[in-house]
């Protein structure tokens, strides 16, 4: 008896600790709190991942399945599936959940927006997904499309907030323009967006900016402790990783560095070796050179070093790569996006004969979509110059600041 008292205590003691640690509690640990008060006497439909999940990491599946106030009743899987099975660019099949025996409905396959069918008795749609804060991550397109028909249907929808890993005050990047919306880019958002999701949701809803113009019965859950200028680090919550080339908290922000780049084919941006979106690399770069030519450009909040490698996997596997790599020294100073830019406008300088876009034409579609606009890409192609482009990629953030300040939640 008094081993098993003290065990008890050890165990309270450590939860405790686990929790005292936190400066942020997010949407799914208040809403337990609140004893699930919004979901009573409701069927529950859930959209989630494995980054779905409460301070000491259990996940939202489990909570809200094992919770006597909630009847959960069928699972929603966006890309790479609810238990995170499915790799990049994979369909996600219809399944039942092993653990809860539940269906689960693909929103990743040759449906991504839930069918009348897949909502039939269902009340209320619970959306818990961590974000990553760059509009070409596919989770809040899979948001919007879910709001579409929670509109569509007469389904409530609620969004258990989560933090922005990049902060709330990073915006950057053009309005998606039109002829360029796309699951990758869904919305009329910079491709650093500075939202929550919750304020992402408040933000669509409100301004009509789903299919349509329909707006849903929204409720945010929202977190509680967080603020603005806090990157993920700061909340001192476990990152799960959001998807296979998400591994760590610090992906989050190497993905809007490299990730447009990435979309020609043309670099290697670590996708292939441990390093995702953290270098730009190819097989006939001076990493030296390159190194030098990068840190001479006196970036704020960060430093480049040679690195020599070959990939494990995916295009190029096992031919020997040269290049930098990415490290980071101030979170709060880093002018994300434009990164790869930079890289593009000195590497030009190594091998000006060398069109990476005429090289992997077949891709510009892609790249341009990612952007947000052909603009970028036909003005920077001039010159390689960077500064050619700052004013394209910053002179749409002024009036969008202006338009999202009513949805914001959070100072």
């Amino acid at each position: 008896m008094k081993k098993t008292t003290f065990l008890t205590l050890i165990f309270i003691l450590f939860t405790c600790s686990v929790y005292s640690q936190q400066t942020v509690k997010t949407g799914i640990e208040v809403l337990r709190e609140r004893n699930f008060d919004i979901l009573k006497g409701k069927r529950v439909g859930l959209i989630t991942n494995p980054t779905g999940v409460d301070g000491r990491l259990k996940s939202t599946v489990d909570i809200l399945f094992e919770a006597k106030e909630v009847n959960l009743v069928t699972l929603y899987a966006p890309e790479h599936g609810i238990r995170g099975n499915f790799t990049a660019g994979h369909k996600v099949e219809n399944e039942h959940d092993e653990k809860t025996n539940l269906p689960v409905y693909s929103l990743h396959g040759k449906t991504k927006k839930p069918t009348p069918e897949m909502l039939s008795g269902v009340d209320v749609l619970v959306y818990d997904i961590q974000d990553i804060g760059s509009r070409s991550y596919t989770y809040i397109s899979t948001l919007g499309f879910a709001m579409e028909a929670a509109a569509e249907n007469n389904v409530e929808f609620v969004v258990l907030d989560r933090p922005n890993p990049l902060g709330g005050e990073k915006m950057e990047g053009v309005i998606t323009r039109a002829g360029f919306f796309s699951f990758v880019s869904q919305f009329a958002i910079p491709y650093v967006h500075g939202l929550t999701v919750g304020e992402l949701a408040k933000f669509l809803n409100g301004e009509k900016l789903l299919e349509r113009g329909v707006q849903c019965k929204l409720t945010v859950v929202e977190m509680q402790g967080w603020m603005r200028n806090m990157n993920f680090i700061d909340t001192k919550l476990h990152w799960v990783m959001s998807s296979p080339h998400i591994p760590r908290t610090e992906s989050t922000f190497f993905y809007p560095m490299s990730g447009i780049l990435g979309e020609l084919y043309g670099y290697n941006i670590g996708i292939g070796y441990t390093l995702p979106f953290e270098v730009f690399a190819g097989t006939n770069i001076d990493a030296e050179k390159l190194a030098n030519d990068m840190n001479a450009l006196n970036l704020p909040g960060l430093i480049f070093r040679p690195i020599h490698f070959r990939p494990y996997y995916n295009h190029a596997k096992d031919i020997e790569h040269h290049g930098v790599q990415i490290h980071i020294t101030d979170y709060q100073k880093i002018p994300l996006s434009l990164i790869q830019f930079y890289f593009l406008q000195e590497i030009h300088k190594q091998e000006p004969d060398k069109n990476i876009f005429e090289e992997n034409a077949k891709r510009i579609n892609m790249f341009d979509k990612v952007c947000g606009s052909d603009e970028v890409r036909k003005q920077f192609v001039k010159n390689y110059q960077v500064k050619d482009i700052e004013d394209i990629w910053y002179s749409d953030i002024p009036e969008y600041k202006k338009r999202i300040e009513p949805y914001l939640i959070y100072k």
